[in-house]
């Protein structure tokens, strides 16, 4: 996990009088040297809460998403009722601000599906070589299928998803199975559009096709009955604010419930043996009133300690190269919950990295951050754009992560723009403030006046180089021009 040092620190903070207050504020530095040790007892209870917090934040993220995702009785733009898509019909704007690092490359089609009881099956019309991707989510953030160009082409496709309770019996013809090792399931459609009125035509009438129907009304006229909307359920606060925000107690009594119907890998045998040791066993209710006093302590302290811990990995994540910061393990994580847990914080949702890679930095290739009050270029020698299948794009973010507002509404860069090359075949990319003017305007990413961040989207990798996968591509530098 992340440190020693972090964890002597929390230990110590464990053994004060003052546990549950600590959670308001860090302590002072006098405050840290007058707390006595924790004893055997604390540090075990401890270090068993805190994995257990992080083992287990991506499954209670998932929830609290789809909670809010989901609260509503028809499909309302985002938002859509279990079983049912929701489609982004257009690209968003700077003045978008639900996530962060919104994407303009693809249309989103979401869904969540229950398949407690039964199969969901998924229909996907012919895409006509279109490029997309139909990612398929576990409980836990695991891709568990990748239905798409990639993988399995562009005609019409039909699949099953079942969950881990359901006994095999045949399928329909043309229905193909994908076994879910869990029950809640959710569903990311990214489907290819340059955003022209007509490519926005074509891409809705392929939405329109996505379906989701139950196995028992496969073949038959089906309509999705209303959602539910629950008024306690809070749909302004970012679900990552919501999860954060929980005590130890509203933590653990969500996650326990939750392994009911989403049951752990095989691999985590030796978590759930440590999850034992502070009364949680899936399958069963847990009180934190039922546990040791120790305990209980301790799984205060875990949300807030295990948070540090999540965040601090992302100095450890992935590689550096030329100054960008290159996370090629997503999307299916084994027992390496602590990457599982950072990419759920920072990137719910994220592809295989055959399908899809994020570099991004915010420094220039000497180290400085990234401004506007700066000229930068990012040139690619000929033949060195990225080698990708698919695309790619370069995406410019302000320093937390939005659109930038530009006169040309303009926040991408990529082949789909008339991007115009040098007489020696290289392709330079120009990132600044100001318009850069006459032929450079073709390749100009606006920045904003501030500090700004620049991403890399990199669709289809290729396992042979040159490839992003295996460091033989790596993101050429971003110069400041003197």
């Amino acid at each position: 996990m992340r440190s020693i040092e972090e964890r002597k620190f929390w230990r110590t903070i464990l053994a004060g009088a003052a546990v549950v207050s600590m959670l308001g504020g860090c302590a002072s530095e006098r405050q840290r040297e007058e707390q006595p040790a924790a004893n055997p007892a604390q540090q075990q209870a401890f270090d068993a809460a805190v994995d257990a917090y992080i083992y287990g934040y991506p499954l209670v993220t998932m929830e609290m998403t789809r909670r809010v995702m989901t609260n509503v009785a028809v499909p309302e733009g985002a938002p859509a009722p279990m079983g049912q898509f929701a489609n982004a019909r257009r690209y968003p704007t700077a003045a978008f601000r639900d996530i962060t690092a919104p994407n303009a490359d693809t249309l989103y089609s979401t869904a969540w599906i229950d398949v407690a009881k039964e199969p969901y099956v998924l229909s996907l019309p012919d895409e006509h070589g279109r490029y997309y991707l139909f990612p398929i989510y576990s409980a836990w953030t695991d891709v568990i299928a990748v239905p798409g160009t990639r993988t399995t082409g562009t005609k019409a496709q039909k699949y099953a998803i079942t969950g881990p309770g359901w006994k095999s019996t045949p399928l329909p013809a043309g229905v193909q199975e994908i076994k879910s090792p869990t029950n809640l399931v959710w569903l990311i459609g990214r489907t290819y559009c340059t955003g022209a009125p007509e490519d926005y035509a074509a891409v809705h009438a392929i939405q329109d096709l996505y379906s989701l129907v139950p196995l028992s009304s496969y073949g038959r006229a089906y309509s999705p009955p209303p959602g539910e909307v629950d008024p306690s359920i809070d749909m302004q606060t970012a679900v990552r604010a919501q999860v954060n925000h929980m005590s130890g107690e509203q933590f653990f009594q969500i996650m326990a419930a939750l392994l009911k119907e989403n049951p752990p890998a095989a691999a985590d045998a030796p978590m759930l043996a440590k999850l034992r040791t502070i009364g949680i066993v899936p399958g069963q209710e847990f009180d934190i009133k039922r546990v040791d006093p120790i305990v209980a302590q301790a799984l205060e302290l875990a949300p807030r300690a295990g948070w540090e811990e999540i965040v601090g990995h992302a100095q450890d994540a992935g590689r550096v190269s030329n100054g960008w910061r290159i996370g090629t393990k997503t999307g299916d994580y084994g027992t390496d919950y602590l990457q599982r847990a950072l990419v759920t914080a920072i990137g719910l949702g994220a592809n295989r990295p055959q399908d899809a890679v994020y570099p991004f930095t915010r420094t220039d290739s000497e180290g400085n951050k990234l401004s506007g009050a700066y000229r930068y270029v990012v040139r690619f020698p000929k033949g060195q754009t990225p080698p990708v299948k698919g695309f790619w794009s370069l995406t410019m973010y302000d320093g937390l992560f939005f659109f930038v507002a530009n006169p040309l509404n303009r926040y991408t860069l990529s082949p789909r723009n008339p991007l115009k090359y040098n007489a020696d075949g290289s392709l330079d990319l120009y990132i600044q403030a100001n318009d850069p003017g006459g032929d450079k305007q073709s390749n100009w990413l606006p920045a904003p006046d501030g500090d700004f961040i620049l991403m890399l989207r990199l669709y289809w990798n290729p396992d042979t180089s040159p490839t992003v996968l295996n460091g033989s591509w790596n993101p050429p530098p971003v110069v400041r021009v003197k």
